[in-house]
């Protein structure tokens, strides 16, 4: 690559784009509202949901020591990381505590490139963080699932102009924001029919001394917490210039 190439590249990452229009900031988050609250859109958004929950999973276990094995995705929108380590301790608890986290933490970091208009910037880094959890999936729905997302991501990212990268990005880190807050109440809903005795928010009542209903609501609390400072990030000064009709 020439270096006039390379500085292309370079400014088209760290460059702010232009503020998107403060009804797109409203819409997109309307629209990532309306997948988490109907069945099908959001059987398959989950799917995006569950990356991020097994990618947080992932991360947790590598930076507290542990061995890495693999990540299974499955069509169920469930998926499974296997680590080996020490069965209880801190390591364990962070690994387990990682997941349901995952994807609200993760968006509001993006909410918060989002709101110096690091949109392409915001784009390549979820390419490269998808390559790097791919090296990890160890079944076939898995690699698929992966490969066409980053497929996606990094068509709009390279090759669609700054009003539709900024619909996709807005999109995408609303979804993240308010759709890690279902699988919450869904855990909990499954945890009280019986139906997931092997939650992550009971293998965390194991390796502590606190029950799995403190999980679960710590689990609600910081994802709530993380929509609320999103939607600052996201929403506040481009909403407060929004001139709507009542």
């Amino acid at each position: 690559m020439s270096i006039d190439g390379f500085t292309d590249v370079w400014n088209r990452l760290f460059d702010a784009q232009p503020d998107p229009p403060p009804l797109l900031v409203l819409l997109t988050g309307l629209a990532a509202l309306a997948v988490v609250l109907t069945r099908l859109p959001w059987r398959i958004g989950r799917n995006a949901i569950t990356i991020a929950h097994e990618g947080g999973h992932a991360l947790a276990a590598l930076l507290t020591g542990r061995r890495l094995h693999g990540i299974r995705l499955h069509s169920d929108t469930s998926g499974l990381t296997l680590s080996a380590g020490r069965p209880s301790g801190p390591g364990m608890a962070f690994t387990l505590l990682a997941g349901y986290l995952a994807p609200s933490l993760i968006g509001l970091a993006g909410a918060w490139l989002l709101g110096g208009n690091r949109i392409t910037l915001l784009l390549w880094i979820a390419v490269v963080l998808l390559l790097a959890m791919l090296v990890m999936i160890r079944n076939a729905f898995g690699v698929v699932s992966i490969v066409v997302t980053t497929a996606v991501v990094f068509g709009v990212s390279w090759f669609a102009g700054p009003q539709v990268q900024a619909v996709f990005a807005y999109t995408g880190v609303w979804f993240l924001l308010i759709g890690g807050i279902r699988p919450v109440g869904e855990l909990q809903t499954l945890r009280r029919r019986g139906r997931m005795p092997a939650s992550d928010a009971d293998q965390l009542a194991g390796v502590t001394f606190l029950p799995a209903i403190f999980w679960v609501g710590l689990f609600g609390l910081v994802n709530l917490l993380a929509l609320g400072v999103g939607t600052s990030l996201l929403a506040g000064a481009h909403l407060a210039n929004l001139d709507l009709p009542f």
